[in-house]
Parts: structure tokens; C-alpha cells; sequence
């Protein structure tokens, strides 16, 4: 069993952003309150899956556990969408990538009893550099996407919490056959519902298996620099917008899905 990854919040939008450079990952507690966890629980439930979006929709019947990993939430129900601009956490995103941001992607996640260890890994390493050079003070890595993860349950060992390597982002590498850098292991997000944690790309993660009885529910936001392209499947223009979803957004919620102003390569 993992220890128990600090989740400590901070006070203000300056020590958020250092957290992020210095740990890799920031907490959010009480984002949610039980009925907004309850209401989106049990619209993932009803979500169909659409293969052309490359959804997954994996059932005890065709792959030994329930794996729905639904693209695209934003665009599937308003509930969704409200979550990509909460108050605390897009202050830090556009501290962080800059006040022309937007999301690239967004997946409501349930996985059942069942589901196994995922391997340690990154999500992306932009940059991979010596540890040495990475170590340097005057070495500063931009932070090229973070991922928002809303968990809606209240997690515990069984559940599969997600574990990370706290620092290891400043590895310069993918962690391999590594268990742990500098002395540090892997720790278990054990959180309640409506907590979030934001986390940078590369640091090393993974999800843990579900021993439980019950099905983990998750909805991740991702976000980057505007230069850095939006993954809404299905591509080559076969993607659209819920005109009824995007006629609620709020001016900031639009250009967080891409109505961007006038820049480079435009």
C-alpha cells in the first residue's frame, strides 16, 4: 500500500504556481458540492459512446471490467462544460499557459471493479534533458499542458487511487522501469469527492487497480497554450460543437474550446 500523496492546499494564486513548478501537481478541495458530483456521476452513466470520437465503451462482458472513457464531455452536456472554468483552478491554468489558454481535450472516465494496475507513466514529455541540466536553477521548462482531475468519489485503496512520484516531472525523462526518483515514491491520491487535482504532463502517475465493489468515477479537463493543438475527435472537420451547449457558454468558456483572437499563424 502507497502512502498517501500531500494534499495540502495552498492560500493564493503565487504559491499555486510555485506548488506547480516545485511538486508537479496543485489541490483543490471542495470544488464540488455532493449534488454536482451526484448530477455528473449520473449523467456519465447515461452518456452513450460514440466510436467515431474514439470512445471507449468496454463492459464485463467484452473486456473483464467496465472501462467507459467518453471525448469530448464538454460537448455532451452543459454540466460538463461548466467545469472547464472553475473559480481557483482557470486562475492558475492562465497563470500558467497564458490568457489566451484553451482546453485540448476533455474525457468522462468511469472504471469498474476489476480494472488492473496501469504501468507508471507520462502523459507527455515535451522536453526530455540530463537530470543534471534539468536540475540547473537557470533551466526553467515551460509547463506545456496540465490535466484537471475531478474525482466523484471519495477515494480509498480499493477504489484505485491515482499514485504519482511527487517532483518527478524534474526528472527530464519518462520514469521506465524506475519505481521512484531521488528517494521519492509513489503516493495514492485518497481525496473526497469534489476535491480536484491539477497536475503537469510529465509527471509520473498512474491509475491503480479497483478491488473494490464499485465503480471510480473521473472527468479530466486538459489544458494548454493556445500553440498547442485541441484533440476533439472525430478530425478532418467531422467534429462539431453542440450548438445548444455552446450557445450557454460564457465568453471565457468559448475561448477556452477555441474562440481565440487574432494571432501568430492565423
Amino acid at each position: 500500500m502507497a502512502e498517501a500523496l500531500p494534499l495540502a492546499p495552498y492560500p493564493d494564486l503565487e504559491s499555486r504556481v510555485e506548488a506547480m513548478e516545485r511538486d508537479g501537481y496543485v489541490y483543490f478541495p471542495s470544488i464540488l458540492n455532493a449534488e454536482e458530483v451526484a448530477e455528473l456521476r449520473a449523467t456519465m452513466d447515461k452518456l452513450p459512446s460514440i466510436k467515431d470520437s474514439f470512445d471507449r465503451d468496454q463492459t464485463p462482458e467484452n473486456g473483464g471490467f467496465i472501462n467507459r472513457h467518453i471525448n469530448n464531455a464538454f460537448n455532451r452536456d452543459i454540466l460538463f462544460l461548466e467545469c472547464i472554468d472553475k473559480p481557483g483552478v482557470i486562475e492558475l491554468v492562465e497563470a500558467i499557459h497564458g490568457d489566451d489558454c484553451h482546453v485540448i481535450g476533455s474525457t468522462a472516465w468511469t472504471t469498474g471493479p476489476g480494472r488492473p494496475d496501469q504501468g507508471l507513466h507520462i502523459d507527455w514529455l515535451p522536453i526530455s534533458l540530463p537530470e543534471d541540466i534539468r536540475a540547473d536553477p537557470r533551466v526553467k521548462v515551460p509547463i506545456f499542458i496540465t490535466t484537471a482531475h475531478f474525482y466523484l468519489n471519495d477515494m480509498y485503496e480499493e477504489l484505485g487511487p491515482t499514485n504519482f512520484v511527487p517532483g518527478s516531472h524534474l526528472s527530464g525523462r519518462r520514469p521506465g522501469e524506475d519505481k521512484e526518483w531521488k528517494g521519492q515514491k509513489e503516493r495514492s491520491i485518497f481525496c473526497n469527492a469534489g476535491d480536484i487535482v491539477i497536475f503537469r504532463s510529465e509527471v509520473w502517475h498512474r491509475g491503480t487497480a479497483n478491488t473494490s465493489n464499485e465503480n471510480r468515477y473521473l472527468l479530466q479537463v486538459h489544458y494548454a497554450n493556445r500553440m498547442i493543438t485541441q484533440k476533439f475527435p472525430p478530425y478532418l472537420n467531422k467534429f462539431q460543437f453542440d450548438e445548444k451547449i455552446l450557445a450557454q457558454a460564457t465568453p471565457r468558456q468559448r475561448r477556452l474550446l477555441g474562440d481565440h483572437r487574432p494571432s501568430n499563424y492565423d
